[in-house]
């Protein structure tokens, strides 16, 4: 394995993240159990969860994953072995049965105060908001259209503070963003800096070969203020995997049991885009899975590659990719692919 440090901090973290997203829905406990059992044996001492999860999400299954890490930390005793990321949830349709209070303080305590109960520890190491309060291009648009009826109003510095004191309390130790923008991002920063607040360490954003967005103005943030790279989806949900190319839908995959999901990698463009970078691994003597995560393990940004897996045999195939070096030759190619159809997945 591979390691990294959490920008600013002496955190040190593998740089392949276990995600959990699927542990309570397409996993079974049983099944979660033994997927962190494996990695922790292969040296991934960094798992990433969130309250949300698992995803689809919904009232019946809330908070199903983090109940199942609790249970896994209190049955083996390895809660000191892992450095711990969850998130709250932003506000939306999809988490009305959750909350409709953003990050207020009051959303915030609760939801912190209850992601600790069910993860049956005293702090969590990486808090993370999931998503921006305001309405902004995350989640797939390309690009910002402003709504000057948002009713949203800045509320940066009391969020900041309210973090704060979930650190002088021991509660958290750092904290991230995710689905950030720009923007947001530099707010985020300009706030700790003024008032001598907590820093953003993290930003955990979609970072595949089919959306390298955060290439753009994100990347150089990221270098420049020094927040690290938490890559989700780095497969693109399975399509990087290669399983769906010349129309395949494997029975029990995630676009076989929910097919909404799909909709943004079956275009034209990003099915074309899958069979050309699979036809580089192919010629590499690839597969086009550790072809895909070997490449964001590669770059100057990354923090963390957050793997996901409903198979021991795939968490296998993924924790592997961090020994795979690309060549000159193969990111060339992947390159060439990219500057003919740039982010055909955003």
């Amino acid at each position: 394995m591979k390691y990294s440090k959490i920008p600013g901090t002496d955190i040190k973290v593998s740089k392949i993240c276990l995600g959990t997203m699927t542990w309570g829905n397409q996993n079974t406990q049983d099944e979660g159990f033994k997927q962190m059992d494996y990695a922790l044996g292969q040296g991934v001492n960094f798992f990433d969860t969130a309250e949300l999860y698992p995803v689809p999400a919904n009232a019946e299954t809330y908070a199903e994953t983090e109940r199942i890490i609790g249970n896994w930390f209190k049955t083996t005793g390895n809660r000191d072995k892992i450095i711990l990321a969850t998130k709250i949830c932003g506000p939306g349709s999809y988490t009305a049965h959750v909350r409709s209070t953003g990050f207020s303080a009051d959303a915030l305590n609760e939801a912190l105060n209850n992601s600790l109960k069910r993860l049956k520890t005293d702090y969590i190491d990486l808090y993370q908001l999931h998503w921006p309060e305001r309405q902004t291009n995350f989640f797939g648009p390309r690009d910002y259209t402003h709504n000057p009826n948002d009713p949203w109003e800045d509320n940066f510095n009391e969020i900041l503070q309210t973090l704060d004191g979930f650190v002088k309390a021991g509660k958290i130790r750092e904290i991230g963003i995710s689905n950030e923008r720009a923007w947001g991002t530099m707010r985020y920063l300009e706030e700790s800096k003024t008032n001598n607040l907590p820093r953003v360490r993290t930003i955990q954003n979609a970072y595949s070969l089919l959306n390298r967005t955060f290439e753009g103005d994100l990347a150089e943030i990221s270098i420049r203020e020094n927040i690290g790279l938490l890559a989700y989806s780095p497969l693109a949900s399975g399509s990087l995997s290669g399983k769906y190319i010349g129309g395949k839908l494997p029975k029990n995959s995630r676009f076989d049991l929910f097919p909404r999901f799909a909709g943004r990698y079956n275009s034209p463009q990003a099915l074309e885009a899958t069979e050309r970078y699979f036809e580089i691994a192919k010629k590499h003597g690839l597969t086009l899975t550790q072809m895909s995560l070997a490449f964001i393990n590669q770059q100057p940004f990354l923090t963390g590659n957050i793997i996901g897996a409903t198979t021991l045999e795939q968490l296998k195939e993924n924790i592997e990719s961090i020994d795979v070096d690309l060549s000159d030759e193969v990111l060339d190619a992947i390159n060439a692919v990219h500057n003919a159809m740039p982010n055909p997945a955003p």
